[in-house]
């Protein structure tokens, strides 16, 4: 740990803000300032405009209780949500020990890889299929050339497209809804590896209603993202000018109405592309509880088969932070690494015995096409003696 100090246990993520409400955040005190040499970005937009804005540090190497933090100040996310959603990927993609984690590419400034554990990368958000997956609505699947950090345009001119269809030239919940099946269809029938199973399920569910619950500026506060705010965020990682962040606490619950409008089911291509299959052994998007033991049992205890010392200790307490995004939703905290506050294990799903699970038959696509309906904007159609029903 030379240039990194003695280990300290990670200390928890903070508590909800005093005030939750509408508030500048676009302002002196966090002006815009590009990235420069050395600096990390990623393939999240939101943790890029956190660090361009200084919400998160600018070098885009950041502890994950500073990242909650930021999430909450920057965007008004609520706490569960900026707890649940910075700990399952610091899990697994930070550094334990050391406490940071790159927001982008995998970095020494992290500190040293642990030993004897040679699945855990420590390979910063880029890292592909322990948190950032496929069928991302900006950015392409790792399996189109490993980018999946930098702005796409070709995709952005399609979440554009099924703003203007579906959501009249908005980003809203119906355009949403569309977009993300396409971009699920578009995994499936292009990208033999697509996979969308958890965490990837909910942090795609969650990256489609974000926008709309903390892009639209709090004074706005109608669930209805302009398209020219959308391209700052996902281009530029910039706040718009005046930019007021949510006018309250936001969750991602309403991700449950897009997926309602294509109820999609987690699963792989397992054989090529078009050969999509459920998972009947992965949780559903509505199981939290499940995503959380999942991501923990399976996700973690993979990178991580057996941890000790200072390691270990630094794995029993993230997960009871991570734990503590899911408490309110009355999920059971599990102990599959021994207990955060005496080590007494509970020989929950204990290694090596993992429970056997029988292999998905080879299934179908669980959904149609979307049928694109004409898309008229009574703006711009509407002429001299023509009217509108």
């Amino acid at each position: 740990m030379s240039g990194f100090g003695e280990y300290k246990r990670p200390p928890p993520p903070p508590g909800p803000l005093e005030y939750g409400g509408v508030k500048l955040v676009n302002d002196a005190e966090h002006p815009f300032i590009a990235p420069g040499e050395g600096d990390i970005r990623g393939p999240c937009p939101a943790l890029n405009t956190l660090a361009n804005h200084g919400y998160i540090s600018r070098n885009g190497i950041e502890s994950p209780s500073n990242i909650v933090r930021g999430a909450m100040e920057g965007f008004n996310m609520n706490n569960d949500l900026s707890k649940f959603t910075c700990y399952a990927a610091f899990m697994v993609n930070g550094n334990l020990i050391t406490d940071l984690v790159s927001i982008g590419e995998k970095s020494p400034k992290t500190g040293p890889d642990p030993k004897e554990q040679p699945m855990a990368t420590i390979g910063g958000l880029n890292t592909h299929n322990v948190f950032e997956g496929d069928s991302s609505m900006t950015r392409a699947d790792f399996y189109d050339g490993g980018d999946v950090e930098s702005f796409n345009e070709t995709l952005f001119q399609g979440f554009l497209e099924y703003s203007n269809r579906f959501g009249g030239g908005r980003y809203n919940l119906t355009a949403a809804g569309q977009y993300r099946l396409k971009r699920i269809q578009d995994g499936v029938q292009h990208n033999p590896t697509f996979t969308i199973v958890a965490p990837r399920l909910f942090s795609a569910y969650s990256e489609a209603v974000n926008p709309i619950n903390m892009w639209v500026d709090g004074r706005q506060d109608d669930g209805q993202l302009r398209l020219d705010h959308a391209r700052s965020f996902f281009e530029n990682a910039r706040y718009p000018d005046d930019f007021h962040r949510a006018a309250r606490p936001m969750s991602a619950d309403n991700e449950a109405v897009v997926h309602a409008i294509h109820p999609i089911e987690p699963g792989a291509n397992i054989a090529g592309v078009n050969t999509y299959t459920v998972d009947r052994n992965a949780p559903r998007l509505d199981d939290k509880c499940g995503i959380f033991e999942y991501h923990v049992n399976h996700t973690l205890r993979t990178l991580y088969p057996n941890p000790t010392g200072n390691l270990l200790d630094a794995i029993r307490a993230n997960i009871h932070y991570f734990y503590t995004a899911m408490e309110a939703r009355g999920c059971t905290e599990i102990f599959p690494y021994g207990r955060f506050e005496d080590g007494e294990s509970n020989n929950y799903y204990a290694p090596p015995d993992y429970p056997e699970v029988e292999l998905p038959e080879l299934g179908t696509l669980p959904f149609p096409p979307v049928e694109l309906p004409t898309y008229s904007d009574p703006l711009v159609d509407v002429g001299p003696g023509a009217t509108t029903a």
